[in-house]
């Protein structure tokens, strides 16, 4: 199942195939998305989410098929050119130790900077730190040290992370694990902003509601997407319930589709 537009994709994926531990995870994937857009990707446990995220992100070898981003083969890009180009946040991406979270944010912006180091900090990457720590409301704790910090503040210093770069791709492997409900509510906006500004944005979500919030959802399950499309789309919606059992219903609420748990 294909995510396509008229436009000259930022990302096209072909055929992609991937192992796990040894065995066969991803079967044939395609996606074809252009700038603009943040993609929701949804599925159980185990589906290939993750993998497929490693994948898209340069992170893990393909057993078959390709993946063209900005019109050239991913594995061609240079280390610093995919650093610039192509955001990432993995579900357990270390932190480091000793730094504070302004520091850590910072890291973000090595790609620009690179053998002068964060010493070298222009307006444009301070700019973009302010912004990022902002985005994550981190703003008021930039000078508190990593260990200090809640798993869910930790969270938000990985996205800040990610943000901090303004990569044309940004790839989040749950990003709203450990998040409560107004980070949640504040990380949406910003992709969603971003996504407007030009970004795209492919993140797995595990609350389905919030992944309805996103432009385009792509059902993924068994290592294969089943349905793609725009978050509206009820062939979308019908998708989500079937992989999911039928324990969960899209519905409208409110002007908008939610995930209604089915007893």
């Amino acid at each position: 199942m294909t995510v396509q537009h008229t436009h000259t994709p930022l990302l096209a994926a072909r055929h992609v195939g991937a192992e796990h531990d040894g065995k066969q995870v991803l079967h044939g994937v395609d996606l074809w998305l252009e700038p603009g857009c943040w993609l929701a990707l949804v599925g159980p446990n185990g589906a290939g989410k993750s993998t497929l995220l490693r994948c898209l992100a340069g992170l893990q070898a393909l057993t078959e098929g390709h993946i063209k981003f900005m019109g050239r083969n991913l594995d061609e890009w240079s280390p610093r050119e995919r650093a610039l180009q192509l955001s990432w946040m993995g579900q357990q991406d270390g932190l480091g130790e000793g730094l504070t979270v302004r520091d850590t944010v910072a890291l973000g912006r090595l790609p620009y900077l690179g053998w002068m180091g964060l010493g070298w900090l222009r307006a444009a990457d301070e700019h973009a730190i302010a912004q990022a720590l902002l985005d994550t409301g981190l703003e008021t704790m930039a000078h508190r040290r990593l260990e200090t910090l809640s798993g869910g503040e930790q969270q938000r210093v990985r996205l800040a992370r990610s943000l901090c770069v303004k990569a044309q791709l940004v790839l989040l492997d749950e990003p709203t694990s450990y998040l409560d409900v107004p980070h949640q509510r504040l990380l949406t906006r910003v992709l969603q902003r971003e996504a407007r500004e030009g970004r795209t944005i492919i993140s797995s979500v595990h609350d389905l509601s919030l992944a309805l919030l996103a432009d385009q959802v792509a059902v993924i399950d068994q290592g294969r997407i089943v349905a793609a499309g725009r978050s509206d789309d009820t062939l979308v919606h019908r998708a989500i319930e079937q992989v999911f059992r039928q324990a969960v219903s899209i519905m409208p609420v409110q002007e908008r589709w939610v995930a209604v748990p089915q007893l």
